[in-house]
């Protein structure tokens, strides 16, 4: 698999320095599970080496004379038919679960109260039961009203009519509105007829042993502490340990119980007063101990259970921020804690304010902390003794439980629970007065807290405590503890036994044979195997007995599940489990026979506890029992289990009371069962097997995948050395209707980039042959950066929250999406389009709908003889106005301070003219007709010499100036102007013809082959000898040069009738006249910027006060203040200026009000552009300054293109541009889908203003050439008498002429003449009335058709692309998208800090998958100003494309997504 490699810009990761970084393998989580056995279980599946299929199983069938048809089933992998020989320890069993089995042929609910087993074989059939009505009523005689109102009550009529109207909504429901079309959308993949399926029997409910009962059992587990500080005194309960692994100080059960009675007296009675106690009976409270003082901590429990409050053990916070202390808020505030117990060590290392007091961690409420060391505690009076009763159903603890989602629950669990899981542990594990237990594991919660102080308590025995911390100095510890003390029982995780192993060298002396009980808490984790067999194939020759390897299962909500019980000396070992992956992922058991890389080895956690009944249900929907060859949820039914999740009622019903149901759905007991959130299945002689956790499951196209075994496979990947064995993170997110699969891992900071590119391949290499599943992201982050967990493992919940939010700032990142994204609809298959006869015209209807058509109001006719003269062309206009009225001030322009700086009166205008035509004749030996080059700055010069040129009979091209500190990319756009155009003379300032002629110049294009250049700054006073008149109106006036956003440069020709027409449409629209103002802020060299800038005023009168745009970058307010300060009506301004004034001024509104802006005087905004109006921005600009008065009603938009400059401009009749909203898919499809607003995928598209007069708009099918119907998407065709006469090109290409500007349509109109302008649109006819009071008819314009990417067989806007891209992530600036090779490129510029550069490339292409149903192909970072942008504020999206293609965009990151 060649992939390419990302490139990074070196800058972009500073690696923290490798000493600063404690390597997080000694950091490394209590959840990680040490590195060699995955290694070892991996590389024994990559290295085929697993035993034979049949090799577990027929094991247990020799042991077994009691092998069922479950074994059967695992054993040959096919069903069996016959009944089995061995049916009588079945069937005694099945006798007793059916004694609390709901059997019955009524739904009368059975009577639990005998216990008759009733003969019925081995099935058991359930009718299906109504739960939750009375005895004997029948689903019948229940009518369905609006409430479940019987009929049979006595309700009238008429209420009941009502009852009927009200259960039926109005209006239809949301669904109806909004379709969510996901079955359109995906491609819903067709189930695989070779998926393996469950095929065995329907599963029976396994029991376990009863609990015995044992006389000198103690009534509540206070009562046997009590016992034992009385008798036992001198007898030790705990060693704990310092950091080198030496004992520290041993607390005897004397010492434990007078210290237990003392903290129970202290929290009764010294704390608050007599009348007003702090602690009452039944409180909860927050036990905040280190692992490293678990003699604190012991005390801490005992005394809150002899004082009959709730302890609440949670880990010691670190800092204020800790992953996940919000949810331990939630914890402590469900449970109602107010609380704390520490001690004195504790107390002094948490983090402190300025003035000593301890922080408020994020998300807590508010506590008190209490310390509890013995100098601070009362002994208690003579006359006061603990209340002891009987264990009951009250809350004894609650032990904390994060879920999959990252909230904290606490466990409650009751006194009675406490005290029988004890008792059933005891009897598991054959526990005896006076044994020595070494525990490993963290004493607060789970099997630490089980075994290692609750059960030992019970039994008297010495429990040795091996803190974390000490393990991570000296790994052996815990196995010297065990050859010191001789200890009978040691309880420890794969992680331990992987360390000791590791260490195992130095010691040479070290003897096990004392261990009759090795319990490994997470054996039920299927890499435990490989970890259990290196350890014992090491510490065999030290006395470690094989038969003694305990491993068990676990869960919060049930506790102890099942627990192997030692064997017998001699006897053979429990088989194993060697299961199909593949039949895995499907919920199947299935031996895995022919392909050894993908089998997976478990081992039983033994028989479930004696006293619990077991059963597997399915783990998503209803708990339907599932069959025996199906792997499922394990459910329990005990006494020794937890009761409730702490103050979430909701929650604990679906957890604690949930009642299996059989293949019909119907209940099969009374008895609630809880569920564990383990998956399993039970095996040959019901030995459990566990296969995972249902928080570690990935549902990913209907198949399961357990997020530890795909660490397994990650883990065993060379090179090892990559990233850190126990600091990766496996999880899913939801993409485009699937879970997707994410590894995040830390780095090593001495890894090369090329070994982390190859490490993430081969990963997804292995990930993809082992368990046939594509991975969607692998990320590698710097080291020590995933957010922990208190003993330190990773949070995953934080740490894939902060991957969808941006902040996981990885250092390394891999999209896969082209692998596994398999659920994309197919590409749309274009079909042929002819004109066929449904099509053909009747009157002016289309297929059934109006003609999409729109008209602007007559032109009308010249009233006034004396404009006839002006309107035939503007050069003799101009000569007119300065004689008629020539101090009338035509134009005004501003610099950066708002100071005019430059006023021209029509006569000053006519004299600057005259001089600029004189010097032309004189100087530049010019013919009539030849191309003038205009090189100006925005002004009154730009506006002068125009007139000059049209004076002299030459024909004017305006170009953008070179930037002076960017020649290289600007100046060659002049040049290529120059050359295109033919220029014989270029007319421009001094300082600009120094630049044209300077060396920086010479640099990017060759300065000797100007034409002639004549600076006009200082020109003679002469008067031209005569002044030019064309001989008829269809002569050219000027040339229209402009780069479009494709990148193409296009001059049109306009001819004198064109302009005057042009010019007189815009006044009638805009109503303007000679004692009007307007301001324009544009730039003046193309379109409609330049005809309002250069031409309007000169023709209607009125006076222009003209803003260079670039003024605004140096003083923000110019603009807007200039409109408040001139009480501006009318003003003409461009997107960028909008979006300057937006973002650098939104904030800023407060502050214009006192300085006295006012926008009141406001009544249209026009911003002049060639695309789909962005209704966003618009619509944030009007939010804005709403405050200092602007209307609502003013921002408006205008539409041109290049053939036609002006079609439409909101001016000041007509009604407000309506807004509709579009399916975005329907766009892609070439339709139009109007919605609802808010409908999902909807897109707000704004009317691009009025119809000018004297044009006509229609929609054409750009294939067939036919018109098409009303809100049909089609191109806009144009048909005016302002229209560019062609292009002026060099090779004279007559047929695109012919196809842009005069073509006709192929059926309707035929004599017409129409304009073609590129763009895609629709017009719609809205309910509004028009001047003439006709229904008015709306141009949408929806985009380019040159600039739409072709994907899939569909046709997608990049603008929509983009702002789904700038949404994806605070610090996208601005986006960019075009296609390369069939791929899709988003080039996106980053405004933060360059470590935030990879977050962004998996949250584009989430983005773009979600919205638009598309795969990024490439993302490439790119620093902000990166994209280029022309003078309209278009983005060049094809210079944008040369220059990555060219290598020239310095990029921060390129990711090439797979």
């Amino acid at each position: 698999m060649a992939l390419p490699m990302p490139t990074k810009r070196r800058s972009a990761f500073v690696q923290s320095p490798i000493d600063t970084c404690t390597p997080p393998d000694t950091s490394s989580a209590s959840e990680d599970d040490g590195s060699l056995r995955r290694k070892a279980a991996l590389s024994a599946v990559l290295a085929q080496s697993l035993q034979s299929p049949d090799y577990w199983i027929n094991r247990s069938v020799q042991s077994s004379s009691t092998s069922s048809s479950a074994s059967s089933t695992l054993s040959h992998g096919e069903p069996k038919t016959q009944p089995q020989p061995h049916l009588q320890p079945a069937l005694s069993m099945l006798a007793d679960v059916l004694a609390h089995t709901h059997i019955g042929e009524n739904s009368v609910p059975p009577d639990v109260t005998t216990s008759t087993p009733q003969e019925r074989g081995s099935r058991v059939d359930v009718p299906p039961a109504v739960r939750g009505m009375s005895r004997g009523q029948s689903r019948s005689s229940m009518l369905d009203t609006a409430d479940g109102v019987p009929v049979s009550s006595r309700v009238s009529t008429k209420i009941q009519q009502l009852l009927n109207t009200l259960k039926r909504p109005k209006r239809p429901p949301l669904s109806e509105f909004f379709v969510d079309d996901s079955e359109e959308i995906v491609e819903v993949p067709q189930p695989d007829p070779n998926t393996p399926k469950p095929e065995g029997r329907q599963i029976i409910p396994v029991k376990g042993e009863p609990l015995g009962v044992v006389s000198n059992w103690p009534p509540a587990l206070q009562a046997a502490l009590a016992r034992w500080g009385a008798t036992q005194a001198k007898s030790p309960a705990l060693t704990a340990l310092d950091v080198t692994g030496k004992p520290l100080y041993t607390l005897t059960y004397g010492k434990l119980w007078s210290r237990s009675l003392k903290l129970a007296y202290t929290l009764l009675n010294k704390l608050g007063t007599k009348t007003e106690p702090v602690l009452q009976p039944g409180d909860r409270v927050a036990l905040v101990y280190p692992n490293s003082d678990p003699g604190m901590f012991w005390v801490a429990f005992y005394g809150c259970l002899l004082a009959e409050v709730i302890p609440v053990p949670i880990e010691v916070p670190l800092s204020r921020q800790d992953a996940g202390s919000q949810q331990i808020g939630f914890l402590l505030g469900s449970c109602g804690v107010s609380l704390a117990l520490t001690s004195e060590v504790c107390l002094k290392g948490l983090p402190k304010t300025t003035n000593g007091e301890i922080v408020q961690f994020k998300g807590w409420p508010r506590m008190k902390w209490v310390v509890t060391d013995t100098k601070y505690l009362t002994k208690p009076s003579k006359d006061w003794q603990p209340h002891i009763p009987t264990a009951n159903t009250d809350t004894a603890y609650i032990e904390y439980k994060a879920s999959k989602e990252g909230t904290v629950m606490g466990v409650a669990v009751s006194k009675i629970s406490m005290l029988t899981h004890c008792q059933a542990l005891t009897q598991a594990c054959n526990y005896c007065e006076g044994e020595t237990l070494v525990n490993v594991l963290d004493c607060k919660k789970d099997m630490g807290l089980w075994h290692g102080v609750l059960t030992s308590v019970m039994n008297r025995i010495h429990t040795i405590t091996v803190p974390y911390a000490v393990m991570k100095a000296c790994p052996m510890s815990w196995v010297q503890r065990v050859h010191i003390h001789k200890a009978r029982v040691a309880l420890v995780k794969c992680r331990d036994l992987h360390w000791a192993m590791m260490a195992h060298k130095d010691q040479k002396d070290t003897n096990l044979s004392s261990i009759r009980m090795l319990i490994v808490a997470d054996g039920a984790n299927p890499w435990s195997v490989s970890s259990c067999d290196a350890f014992l194939n090491v510490f065999q020759s030290h006395g470690l007995k094989p038969e003694v390897i305990c491993p068990c299962a676990t869960s919060p909500e049930a506790l102890t599940l099942a627990i192997r019980r030692p064997g017998v000396r001699g006897a053979p070992l429990p088989a194993r489990a060697i299961l199909s992956m593949g039949g895995l992922s499907h919920g199947v058991i299935r031996v895995n026979t022919e392909d050894k890389n993908s089998a997976l080895t478990v081992q039983d956690v033994g028989h479930i506890m004696p006293g619990a009944l077991m059963c597997i249900v399915k783990p998503d929907g209803p708990p339907q029992l599932c069959k025996t060859d199906e792997i499922g949820e394990i459910v329990i039914n005990s006494r020794a289990g937890g009761t409730m999740y702490y103050g979430l009622p909701g929650v604990t019903k679906n957890t604690f009371e949930v009642i299996p149901v059989n293949q019909a759905g119907a209940p099969i007991g009374e008895i609630p069962f809880t569920r564990t959130g383990l998956l399993g299945f039970v095996g040959p002689g019901s030995l459990v097997f566990v296969v995972g956790k249902i928080e570690g499951l990935l549902m990913v196209s209907g198949r399961r995948h357990n997020a530890d075994d795909l660490v397994a496979t990650a883990l065993a990947v060379e090179p090892v050395k990559t990233v850190y064995r126990g600091r990766i993170a496996v999880f899913s997110v939801t993409v485009f209707y699937d879970e997707r699969i994410v590894i995040v891992a830390e780095q090593r900071p001495d890894a090369s980039e090329e070994d982390s590119f190859q490490w993430m391949s081969r990963v997804l290499q292995a990930i993809d042959s082992i368990h046939q599943v594509g991975l969607y992201c692998l990320a590698l982050v710097p080291a020590n950066t995933l957010p922990k967990t208190p003993l330190g493992g990773i949070h995953i919940c934080e740490t894939k929250q902060n991957f969808l939010e941006g902040n996981l700032h990885p250092c390394n990142i891999l999209m896969c999406p082209h692998t596994c994204v398999t659920n994309l609809p197919k590409p749309r298959q274009k079909q042929p389009v002819d004109v066929g006869p449904a099509s053909m015209l009747v009157g002016n209807l289309v297929a059934g709908k109006r003609i999409a058509q729109a008209i602007g109001r007559e032109l009308g006719v010249v009233e006034d003889q004396d404009l006839i003269r002006k309107h035939q062309f503007l050069s003799e206009a101009l000569q007119w106005r300065a004689q008629t009225d020539p101090d009338h001030v035509l134009y005004v322009l501003l610099n950066a301070r708002g100071v005019a700086v430059c006023t021209a009166t029509c006569a000053q205008l006519h004299k600057r003219a005259e001089k600029i035509t004189a010097t032309l004749m004189e100087r530049g030996g010019l013919n009539t007709g030849d191309n003038v080059v205009l090189l100006y700055p925005p002004g009154v010069d730009l506006i002068a010499a125009f007139y000059g040129c049209l004076y002299a009979g030459v024909i004017p091209v305006t170009v953008r100036p070179p930037h002076p500190q960017n020649l290289a990319a600007t100046l060659p756009t002049v040049r290529m102007i120059i050359d295109v155009s033919k220029a014989a003379c270029i007319l421009t300032t001094q300082p600009l013809m120094r630049i044209l002629r300077s060396r920086e110049a010479a640099a990017s294009v060759n300065i000797k082959t100007w034409p002639t250049i004549i600076d006009t700054d200082d020109l003679p006073r002469k008067r031209p000898s005569h002044i030019y008149k064309p001989p008829t109106a269809e002569m050219l006036a000027y040339l229209d040069f402009s780069v479009s956003t494709t990148g193409m440069l296009t001059g049109v020709k306009m001819s004198h009738a064109a302009v005057s027409t042009l010019c007189r449409s815009i006044k009638l629209q805009c109503e303007l006249y000679s004692s009007r103002q307007i301001a324009i802020c544009l730039d003046p060299y193309c379109g409609l910027g330049f005809v309002l800038w250069c031409l309007s005023s000169v023709y209607s009168g009125h006076q222009s006060i003209l803003i260079p745009p670039l003024e605004l970058e140096s003083s923000l307010p110019l603009w807007l203040s200039t409109l408040s300060q001139y009480k501006i009506r009318d003003t003409f301004c461009s997107y960028s200026v909008m979006e300057l004034c937006t973002k650098g001024l939104g904030t800023q509104t407060e502050m214009l009000k006192t300085r006295g802006l006012n926008l009141s005087c406001v009544r249209s905004c026009v911003v002049i552009a060639e695309e789909r109006p962005r209704v966003v921005l618009t619509q944030s600009f009007s939010k804005l300054f709403k405050d200092v008065g602007l209307s609502p009603r003013a921002v408006s938009t205008a539409f041109g293109s290049r053939v036609n400059l002006a079609m439409c401009l909101q001016g000041t009749a007509g009604p407000d541009p309506s807004t509709v909203y579009v399916d975005m898919k329907s766009l892609r499809h070439d339709r139009v889908r109007l919605v609802e607003r808010g409908a999902p995928q909807s897109l707000p598209l704004m009317e691009s203003g009025n119809i000018l007069p004297g044009v006509r708009v229609i929609i054409v099918n750009p294939e067939t050439r036919g018109p098409l119907g009303d809100s049909h998407l089609g191109e806009i065709w144009v048909s005016s008498t302002h229209s560019a006469s062609g292009y002026y090109t060099i090779y004279g290409e007559e047929s695109l002429q012919a196809d842009h500007f005069n073509t006709r349509l192929s059926f309707g109109e035929p004599h017409t003449l129409w304009a073609r302008t590129g763009y895609l649109g629709f017009i719609k006819r809205t309910d509004l009335l028009d001047a003439s009071g006709d229904r008015h008819d709306a141009l949408f314009v929806v985009g380019s058709l040159d600039e739409t990417l072709e994907l899939r067989g569909l046709r997608y806007h990049p603008i929509d692309i983009e702002t789904s891209v700038s949404r994806a992530h605070r610090s996208i600036a601005e986006s960019a998208v075009f296609t390369w090779t069939n791929l899709l490129v988003v080039v996106a510029e980053l405004s933060g800090s360059e470590q935030e550069a990879l977050d962004l490339v998996p949250l584009v292409t989430n983005v773009v998958l979600e919205e638009h149903h598309l795969i990024v192909g490439v993302v490439v970072i790119v620093d902000p100003g990166v994209i280029p942008i022309n003078s309209r504020g278009e983005k060049q999206r094809m210079h944008l494309r040369d220059s990555f293609l060219a290598d020239q965009l310095d990029p921060i990151y390129v990711a090439y997504n797979m």
